[in-house]
């Protein structure tokens, strides 16, 4: 049976295995390790912050091992999920369908979908979990003409109870993340490799023939008939261009900030994060608490449950690099002013919860859906591998986004895995 190597068990790699699987023998090769769930106690960390201990967003990994920050050129803040599962373990679940650019070039994934509809639980039946000022929130978005949508969840309803941890890790088991495909595929008889950083493809003779990771100092080569990128949107380009691959200087992260306000009683930190959501033309907005913040930011000084948030997130400009020494990506004019739009609509519904500007404040800026370094194009459109890869070398992860998504991407990423995985087939 030949052999493919899939790098990464997020939304993307998760995929390909389970699709794959029987047909091949698979080996997923995973950076991080098993996931583990926050469970410390808010009080307890809260006792913690008051004693200027969190100066710095890279000390998350000591109270969350999975998260990893790293920072743009300007500062800017990037979240991701480093384990079984990737950043979908501390993901909000949102099910959101974000097809539009694919469609413009050509790429109908209706059948994919309908295949996730029947594998991943969709549910917007978590209205009776929101709290009051969520409630309110919803109501003044929808008087003020901004056609609030309750969001859709990736969820066993009858499991949530609608407690706020979904991105620090569901200790009831109701989100669901792409271990859950890892563990099919595993059941089938996927190799799972942990704790091995791929650091490049081994291409010879026009074709990969396997993939270099490090383990601590040591380094092993992994033999291959098909190799699947799925390191996500800032470590898929790095592996390519460590391949001699060049990637386009095309990232978007959709950057992410918060306005809040204190808010005695709000409890929002306890309750089930982007409960609706706003689609304007270049952003969304959706309650969200927004824990990196109130880690480590100073101006969130209140207690967790006094502060009610509203999430900003960007469809930035397709501007910006990464590479083995780091992320280039800064803000646009364009984007500057459209998270300024962004801030002064917040800033009404807030008013109309009854809050004063003395009483809100920003959050920190933040980013945790890269992409778009290689993005497909019309002329992708049916085969989903660029000329620039061996024929047998596939990319499945964000990294094929041609714009910006400014939305959650899981759904539509477990969606183009799916065809990718076909097209894997055609071509064995």
């Amino acid at each position: 049976m030949k052999k493919v190597v899939v790098v990464g068990s997020g939304a993307g790699g998760a995929t390909v295995a389970k699709e794959l699987q029987g047909k091949f023998d698979v080996t997923v090769i995973e950076a991080g390790n098993s996931f583990h769930r926050f469970k410390a106690n808010l009080s307890t960390v809260e006792k913690v912050k008051k004693t200027g201990v969190f100066f710095n967003e890279r000390l998350i990994q000591a109270v969350f091992p999975v998260m990893r920050i790293g920072k743009a050129g300007n500062g800017m803040v990037l979240v991701k999920g480093v384990g079984f599962g990737g950043s979908t373990t501390i993901s909000a679940g949102n099910a959101v369908r974000m097809d539009g650019d694919l469609k413009a070039l050509g790429i109908d994934l209706d059948a994919e979908f309908n295949e996730i509809s029947q594998e991943i639980p969709v549910s917007t039946e978590h209205r009776k979990t929101w709290h009051e000022q969520t409630r309110q929130a919803y109501e003044i978005c929808h008087d003020m003409g901004l056609k609030p949508v309750v969001a859709p969840k990736m969820i066993y309803p009858e499991r949530c109870i609608g407690c706020g941890k979904c991105i620090l890790g569901c200790p009831r088991g109701a989100k669901w993340d792409s271990r859950r495909y890892l563990n099919q595929a595993l059941r089938k008889g996927t190799h799972l490799i942990s704790n091995s950083k791929v650091q490049k493809v081994i291409i010879e003779n026009g074709r990969a023939t396997g993939v270099v990771a490090s383990c601590g100092w040591r380094k092993r080569f992994y033999s291959a008939d098909m190799v699947v990128l799925a390191a996500g949107g800032l470590g898929s380009p790095v592996i390519l261009q460590n391949s001699g691959i060049k990637c386009e200087d095309r990232l978007f992260v959709d950057p992410v900030l918060c306005v809040a306000a204190s808010m005695e009683g709000s409890r929002q930190n306890g309750e089930i994060p982007m409960p609706f959501i706003v689609q304007k033309q270049h952003f969304i907005i959706s309650p969200y608490f927004d824990f990196l913040s109130y880690f480590f930011n100073r101006n969130w000084h209140y207690p967790s449950g006094s502060i009610y948030s509203l999430m900003i997130k960007l469809g930035d400009t397709n501007s910006g690099s990464v590479n083995g020494h780091g992320v280039k990506k800064s803000l646009s004019d364009t984007d500057t002013q459209r998270l300024r739009e962004g801030v002064e609509i917040c800033k009404q519904i807030l008013y109309r919860l009854g809050k004063s500007d003395s009483e809100i404040f920003l959050g920190t800026l933040n980013a945790g859906h890269p992409g778009g370094m290689l993005p497909l194009t019309e002329k992708e459109a049916r085969t989903f591998h660029h000329s620039c890869l061996p024929g047998n070398l596939y990319v499945s992860d964000a990294t094929l986004f041609p714009l910006s998504l400014g939305n959650p991407p899981i759904l539509t990423i477990v969606a183009m895995a799916k065809r990718i995985s076909k097209k894997c087939l055609e071509y064995s």
